[in-house]
Parts: C-alpha cells; structure tokens; sequence
C-alpha cells in the first residue's frame, strides 16, 4: 500500500521509540505490522475474539413431513368425466374422419366433373376444327370460306385477257393500231368464256379477231357465240380443253356488306389484278353508253377500272356472283363499281349456248324516234313520252292498236317519258305477258292493252335510230 512521505517520517520516529520497549512487545508489533498491511476487516481465527463477518450457524436438521392421509373418495365422478373425454375426442375424431371422406368424395366428383368437361371441351374443340377444315377446302371447290389469297389462287386459272387489234387512220393520215382490252372469264372446260358486250363491240362491228388470253400466256383466237347488247353480255368460245371454269353462286342471295374480289386486267397492261370490296348497293338501274336505258346491277366498293370489263366479281366462297360492267364517271368519286348479276347472266349465256338467242325476251313491233324530247314536246304541245314512228306488220304494237305517230306515256305501272324509259319498261316483262299502255292520239289519251311477242335475232330491235323527221305534216 502506497504511504506519503510525512507518514514515512512518523513511522521512522515510532519505530526508533519501539526499540526501546521488550520482546513481548516486539512481537506483538510485528502481528499488527502485518494487520496494517493486510485487509482491514480480516482478522486471524487464532488472534481474533470476533467471529468472523462470514460465520455461518449450524444448520437445524430438517425435520421430514409426515405422510398425509389420503381421503377415501368414489372414482365413478372420473370415470364419467373420462368418457365424456374419450366420446368427445371420438366425435371430434368421427368427424374429422367424415369431413376427410367428405372432401374425398367432392375432390373425387370434381375431378370426374373436370375431366368430363375436358372431355368434352376436346371433343367439341376437334368437331370445329374438323369442321374449319372441311370448310376450307383446296381453291376451286367452293364449299368453305376463303382466303384472298385463295380466291386469287382459282381466279387465275379461269380469268382471262380478251383484246382486238383495231387499226385506224390518225389525225395525220397515218395507218396505226391500238388494242382494245378487257376482261372475261371461263365457265366451261370447253372453252366458252363470258364477258360484256362492249368488250368485244368493236370487234364485232368490224369483224376484227378476238384474242384470248390464259394466264400462262397461251393466246387464242375466239369466236362471238352470240350477245344481248342491252344487257351487256356476250358470249365466246375458243378451241381448248380441260380449262378450269368458275363456280357460279347464286345473285339473288347477295347481302349488304358481303366481302367480294373482282379479278381482270386494268388499263389493259396491269393483268390478273386483284380487289378487294363489298358489296354497298343492290338493285341499282345504271345506263351505260351501251346501254342507255339502264342494265339492272349490284354496286361494289372494290377498285374497277378501264379493262376490269368482263371480269368476274367472287364472293369468298370463291363463287362468281357478277360481271364488272361499269363504273362511275365522276372525277371526283371513288369506290363506284357495278356488276351485272351472274344470274342473269347465265340465263342469257345458257340461251345462247342452247337456242342461239336470248329467249323471253318481250318484243313489242314498233320503231322509236330518238329525238323526241321536251323541246319537241313544248314546241308542239304534246305530252312526253316515246314516240312511235313505225309499227311492224302482224306484231304484238299492231295488234294492240298502237299506230305511227302514237305516244306512248305509261306501261302497266311506269310513267313513260322519253324512249330510254319506254324500252326500260319492256325489259321488266317476259314475252307473253299482257298489260295495259298508256298512248297520246291527236289531243285524246288513249288505253290499250298488249300482249308481248318473243324477240328473235332477225326480228326488228326497238332501239334503232330514226333518220327522217317524224314531225312533218304528213305525220299528223
């Protein structure tokens, strides 16, 4: 233990004063010298009256508890309670067990119920698939929708190009030619193929060739079966075999909105051209150049232009429902394409095939003035109308009582007042049908009633223009 100095110095003094004192005393120093030294609150068992701070008394012997007795009591109480345990644990456990079986059970009537609608998702899904494929079948059958892509396929084996070489004089005097194109198509192996009249007008006139062409190249000259100028159709015929020709569909079951593709060749250079459309108008009466009193057609939004004339018009069944005819002459308008339907057309192709002429047809026996219009009408009071200038001998107009110089102003129900109106009335009868017409006589209105003929090629056709003046006063 560290001690200051000043300490040191009185216990220098202390010690020289203890040497004077006896050995007893001495001794007994020294014990406390090493008590200063040691820890102040030990002190030596041998030295110390104390006990020291750690004495422990002796432990008091424990004394052993005495059994108790045990009271005599009746079991029957824990019995029961131990039954009424082991039945609730039973119930708990039956439960459980029933409640396992139970979700045995409706897991196992879930799977079934799965599997059995699996079963028959499979089936159903393997009917319609089987069923899409029977329905898209190989281009050319015609039994199944299909694609452009298919349409187009079966189009090029039974389109064709159709063009006449016409040769002509120029503004110069110079001898040059320039072909006249359209389009047509094939509607038997043997080579007849359908197409509009003014496509092979020209020719017709002329008496120039017709040339056919496949669309592998091979060229054909063709011959004119026969035609219907005012419906726009005629009929050709080359020499060949084993031609693929079109699935005719129905046009009377043609809808608004239904897709179509018309195929053909248009401005004569861009051959086999595709379009695609629908259909966004029926029953449209549109005149044509060749045609002006009107050609009953379909109206399509699909592109036509100059040389699709001829081509056919297919649905997506790959069905031919119509013939490109015409198509609007408005700068300005676009997506107006029209169709003849191909009923129609095929009753006309059938006839020439079978009878060489288009048989039914009403005929009525009188010629008609072109030129009598409203300023006629104005310049010499009298009604509009198609006027007669001739009647022929023995025919259905002789019979009716109609005569020269006669206006005809109403047939059955149609209001008549001009020619093109007169010969468009006609065309909505069949020949033997009978109706009432209406005619202009010297100032009276008179009615009649008509039989209709049957036209025939030699006969007479009432579109032909008159060259004398029906106004003099010898007609009147």
């Amino acid at each position: 233990m560290y001690e200051p100095e000043e300490n040191k110095a009185e216990v220098g003094a202390d010690e020289n004063s203890v040497n004077t004192q006896s050995s007893s005393e001495a001794s007994e120093y020294s014990f406390r010298k090493e008590e200063i030294y040691s820890d102040a609150h030990y002190e030596p068992a041998g030295t110390s009256t104390k006990p020291p701070r750690y004495y422990t008394p002796p432990e008091r012997p424990v004394k052993e508890p005495k059994p108790k007795k045990q009271k005599s009591k009746s079991v029957w109480p824990g019995v029961v309670a131990l039954c009424l345990v082991f039945a609730l644990l039973g119930g708990l456990l039956g439960a459980a067990i029933a409640d396992r079986r139970m979700d045995q059970k409706l897991s196992a009537l879930q799977e079934s119920m799965n599997a059995s609608v699996d079963e028959k998702v499979s089936e159903a899904s393997k009917a319609a698939e089987s069923l899409y494929h029977e329905q898209l079948v190989a281009p050319g059958t015609a039994n199944g929708v299909l694609s452009g892509a298919q349409v187009f396929e079966q189009a090029k084996e039974q389109v064709v190009g159709i063009s006449t070489e016409v040769t002509y004089q120029n503004f110069f005097g110079m001898t040059t030619s320039a072909a006249v194109s359209g389009s047509g198509f094939i509607i038997s192996e043997d080579g007849y193929i359908l197409t509009n009249y003014h496509v092979i007008e020209t020719a017709n006139a002329n008496d120039l060739d017709v040339t056919v062409m496949l669309y592998d190249g091979t060229e054909y000259t063709a011959a004119i079966v026969g035609y219907d100028a005012g419906n726009d159709v005629a009929l050709l015929k080359i020499e060949a075999t084993d031609l693929s020709p079109v699935t005719m569909g129905n046009s009377d079951a043609i809808t608004m909105g239904e897709t179509v593709y018309a195929v053909g060749n248009p401005l004569g250079e861009l051959a086999y051209s595709m379009s695609t459309g629908t259909v966004s108008g029926l029953d449209r009466v549109i005149a044509t150049e060749d045609a002006p009193e009107g050609i009953n057609m379909f109206q399509i939004d699909a592109a036509v232009n100059h040389g699709n004339s001829g081509g056919p018009v297919y649905n997506s069944l790959g069905e031919v429902i119509g013939i490109v005819t015409a198509k609007s002459g408005e700068t300005d308008a676009e997506g107006l394409g029209f169709a003849i339907p191909i009923n129609d057309a095929q009753s006309i192709a059938n006839d020439l095939i079978t009878k060489g002429y288009v048989t039914g047809k009403a005929y009525m026996g009188v010629r008609l003035d072109e030129r009598y219009n409203s300023m006629y009408a104005q310049y010499y009071n009298m009604p509009l109308g198609a006027y007669v200038y001739s009647v022929d001998k023995g025919s259905a107009a002789e019979k009716a009582g109609l005569q020269a110089g006669d206006i005809i102003t109403k047939m059955g129900d149609t209001e008549v007042s001009s020619y093109t109106e007169l010969k468009s009335a006609v065309r909505s009868f069949s020949a033997g049908d009978t109706t009432e017409i209406t005619v202009y006589r010297a100032g009276e209105s008179l009615t009649l009633s008509i039989t209709f003929d049957e036209q025939k090629p030699a006969e007479p056709v009432d579109d032909s223009n008159m060259v004398l003046d029906p106004f003099s006063s010898e007609n009147h």
